[in-house]
Order: structure tokens, then C-alpha cells, then sequence
């Protein structure tokens, strides 16, 4: 499929395979993931978000088949889409910092309080696609509105397949203490 070729190609390779020092063999023979890593720098961060900006639109213009008429159309309810997602990421982005900053100093309040945010970021994010959901199929018809929120989505689930990647997961911020 062609987005998931220029997603890999834009969003990196690492976003789909792991490397020989990311794979680890378990006791079964079989690769796992590893679920813990160093905490993800501020320079990480900021070079991640600028990564991932610009590639979404590139993105989805070049696997979006849209005419002149429909193009001109889209994509300033693109835009503004696109900027009102904007404002929930940059909460997700300040939540990640946050994570970073203080992993090795969460306690169980902390922790909920972390992955209670998490999640509203989520449904914030569901709740931004529903209400853009009329908006993009009175621009678009039904076929290419519904191609768009599914490549959008798959944009979408690359990038936080990349970010929770950077994450270590919480339960090991001991062992990173040490």
C-alpha cells in the first residue's frame, strides 16, 4: 500500500522494525520489545515534533486523489484541522516532557494521574475526528472523507507507535535511577 511505503520512508524505518541492539531475545527464542530506555530528551522531542509536522500533510497529499475543485476545498478545513489538533498535541507534547522530566520519581498517584491524562488526550482526539467527520464529508465526497480519516488515522497510530517507542515504561524508572 502506498502510504505505508512513504509513511516508513518519512516517518523512518525504526517506526516499523526493530534493530539488532533494539531486539532481545527472550527465553523462548522469539524477539521482544524492550520496555525499558533512556528518558527521552527535550532535543528529542523538539526534533520529533518538527519531524512529524511536517511529514502528516505531505503525507496525506500525496495519497489523498483529490481534483482541483475538491482540493481547493479541503484543504483549509484541513488546516484548520490540522491546527485544531495541533492544540491537543501540544498538551500530549507537554505531557510527554513532564514524563520525561520526572520519570524516576513517579509514585502511584503520579502514575494514575499521568495515564489519566493520557487517555483524555485520546478521547479528546477521537472526539476532534467525529466532530470534523461532517465537516470534511460536506467538502469531500463520502469515499475520499472516509479515505482521509483513515489515513490521517494510520498517520496518526505511526506516530504514537513512535513516541511510546521513546517511552520507557514506567515500572522500570528504578533501574534507570540507578
Amino acid at each position: 500500500m502506498r502510504i505505508s511505503i512513504i509513511a516508513a520512508t518519512l516517518l523512518g524505518a525504526a517506526t516499523f522494525t526493530l534493530s539488532p541492539a533494539q531486539a532481545q531475545e527472550s527465553t523462548n527464542g522469539t524477539a521482544s520489545i524492550p520496555m525499558s530506555r533512556a528518558p527521552l530528551t527535550a532535543a528529542d522531542l523538539a526534533g520529533l515534533r518538527t519531524e512529524l509536522r511536517a511529514t502528516r500533510k505531505q503525507v496525506i497529499a500525496q495519497n489523498l486523489a483529490l481534483t482541483p475543485d475538491e482540493s481547493t476545498r479541503f484543504w483549509p478545513v484541513y488546516d484548520q484541522y490540522q491546527a485544531d489538533l495541533t492544540k491537543i498535541k501540544n498538551d500530549q507534547y507537554q505531557l510527554i516532557a513532564e514524563y520525561a522530566n520526572g520519570f524516576g520519581h513517579y509514585d502511584d498517584a503520579k502514575a494514575t494521574d499521568f495515564i489519566t491524562r493520557w487517555l483524555d488526550l485520546d478521547v479528546r482526539t477521537t472526539a476532534l475526528r467525529a466532530h470534523y467527520l461532517p465537516i470534511v464529508g460536506g467538502v469531500l465526497p463520502g469515499v475520499k472523507a472516509t479515505s482521509f480519516f483513515q489515513m490521517d488515522r494510520r498517520v496518526s497510530m505511526l506516530i504514537d507507535q513512535r513516541i511510546a517507542a521513546m517511552l520507557p515504561v514506567l515500572q522500570f524508572q528504578t533501574q534507570a535511577a540507578q
